[in-house]
């Protein structure tokens, strides 16, 4: 157990590369798909047992090789950190077992790159160190450029050179960012770093401000929040169905980051720095709401929407961490899970639709899928985008009805109409989708012999249909049985909140010379 915060990053690690040494044909798809469903299925596990360890409010703190804090690499487990592994690591199963349906024997290095990814992911979650969110979030985006890039040509090559050049961009804008921390601050460990902020000295303020409010630009570019939010609808809409879905939690990266920075950093025991990039973010979040909203709205193919879908709830998630209540980040929590989950399987959902169509594709008319395409992903279409919309009595109602009751009172003339009128347009586009591909269809052209792969109709692949499935099995879990998660959020919330408590909790588990 002294082991168990590694565990989620050491073992997508060694599944990635062990993946390359079994990718040959000659090996065999069987023995590659074994190797990626065990280390799969033993990350999850890990990820499990993390979160067990976590909710019982201590942070666990893990210093690779035993350097200092300050110099090497350190990892804290809380409740937010546990949380996020955890969702990742559902997901990933979910992607996983959809991309097993034949895809990944067209992506050349999937699994490696798959394991990567969630490698990636899971290390930003879990490190305690800025300079190592860093590396985390590269090793995230290279995985993620072979995932989007891997067997593509065409326009799916043009989205995916552009989402590459934006996030390069973005990575020399946080190592520049890094460099500035570490002059103003002395380290790049969160703890100590929070531990120094609120004793700027009064001539270091106005630099200390503009390093901070640079890391914020950089997470925020990575969370696609207005105006850094043009690259995330054509790399998502173009992305294979397995790697669309897995990338529905990487928006989630650059929140999380954002929260963990503002919470930890920039709470009320920081002095001159309190509250500090909530005045921006905020009006930035709700401008960023309404033009997804409208996006799902002008959407002209049903992946295009799911991908405005993803952009709503992430400015719906700044809107909550921005007020900066425990009922607020709280319900955002909630919310955060439910809409990764259902997103990802809204993604899964326009492929069966777009293959089940032929030449039709997933564009927005009147053109139905095979008739057994059209009832199964008629159904999952349904319950995703009741779920997503926030309709009862799914998990997006419960989400959005704890984050409307925990708004402030000063704050409710201008949050409750924000996200009330954004899920009322979002209604009206799913319903608008929904009706022109299952409600009206066009005379449906039955198979030809000579249909080839794009044409191809009538075909539900069992791997497929299941992954959808249990992407949205984790929201109806949710919707059933909301108490327990809740619990957990609302107790994440509050821990996130008392950054003094981390502090102290970090410097007891370490030798006081660490943190000097």
């Amino acid at each position: 157990m002294t082991q168990l915060p590694i565990l989620p990053i050491l073992l997508p690690m060694l599944g990635g590369a062990l993946s390359l040494f079994v990718e040959h044909r000659r090996v065999g798809t069987v023995v590659q798909r074994s190797v990626a469903w065990t280390f799969m299925l033993a990350t999850l596990l890990a990820s499990v047992l993390l979160v067990a360890r976590a909710d019982e409010g201590s942070i666990l703190v893990y210093l690779l090789g035993d350097w200092p804090a300050r110099i090497g690499i350190a990892l804290m487990v809380d409740r937010l950190s546990a949380m996020m592994v955890l969702a990742t690591s559902l997901l990933g199963v979910a992607c996983l077992l959809h991309a097993c349906s034949g895809w990944d024997r067209r992506a050349p290095h999937f699994h490696a790159l798959f394991q990567l990814q969630l490698m990636g992911l899971n290390g930003a979650f879990l490190t305690g160190d800025i300079f190592n969110l860093f590396v985390f979030f590269e090793v995230m985006l290279i995985a993620s450029y072979g995932l989007l890039l891997s067997g593509g040509r065409g326009v799916r090559m043009s989205a995916g050179l552009h989402y590459v050049a934006f996030n390069i961009a973005a990575s020399t804008l946080f190592l520049i960012a890094l460099g500035l921390v570490y002059g103003v601050f002395g380290t790049l460990n969160m703890a100590e770093l929070a531990a120094r902020v609120a004793t700027v000295p009064a001539g270091s303020l106005p630099l200390a401000k503009a390093t901070i409010g640079l890391l914020l630009v950089v997470f925020c570019a990575k969370a696609a929040l207005l105006p850094l939010y043009l690259w995330l609808p054509e790399a998502y809409t173009r992305a294979p169905a397995a790697v669309a879905a897995l990338f529905a939690i990487m928006t989630k990266v650059g929140i999380y980051a954002v929260l963990r920075i503002s919470s930890l950093m920039l709470g009320d025991d920081a002095g001159a720095m309190a509250g500090y990039g909530w005045d921006w973010m905020l009006p930035a979040a709700v401008g960023g709401l309404a033009l997804a909203t409208l996006g799902v709205l002008a959407a002209s193919r049903l992946r295009v929407l799911v991908a405005y879908v993803v952009l709503v709830s992430a400015t719906t998630l700044f809107i909550a961490f921005g007020l900066r209540s425990a009922g607020t980040i709280a319900a955002g929590l909630y919310y955060l899970v439910h809409s990764t989950f259902v997103a990802a399987a809204l993604f899964l959902v326009a492929d069966l639709v777009r293959r089940g169509r032929g030449d039709a594709g997933d564009a927005l008319r009147a053109f139905a899928p095979a008739p057994g395409v059209r009832v199964v992903a008629g159904v999952m279409f349904l319950v995703g985008a009741v779920s997503v919309a926030g309709l009862p009595p799914l998990s997006g109602f419960i989400g959005k009805t704890l984050l409307l009751q925990a708004v402030p009172e000063a704050d409710v003339q201008w949050a409750w109409p924000a996200i009330l009128g954004s899920s009322m347009l979002v209604i009206v586009g799913l319903t608008r989708a929904g009706t022109r591909i299952f409600w009206k269809p066009a005379p449906v052209r039955p198979s030809l012999p000579g249909d080839g792969p794009r044409n191809a109709r009538g075909r539900l692949r069992l791997p497929e249909t299941i992954a959808t499935m249990l992407l949205l099995s984790y929201g109806v879990a949710m919707a059933a049985a909301p108490g327990p998660v809740a619990a957990y959020t609302r107790a994440t919330a509050e821990q996130l909140l008392a950054p003094a408590t981390y502090i102290d909790q970090v410097r007891a588990a370490l030798p006081a010379r660490r943190l000097q």
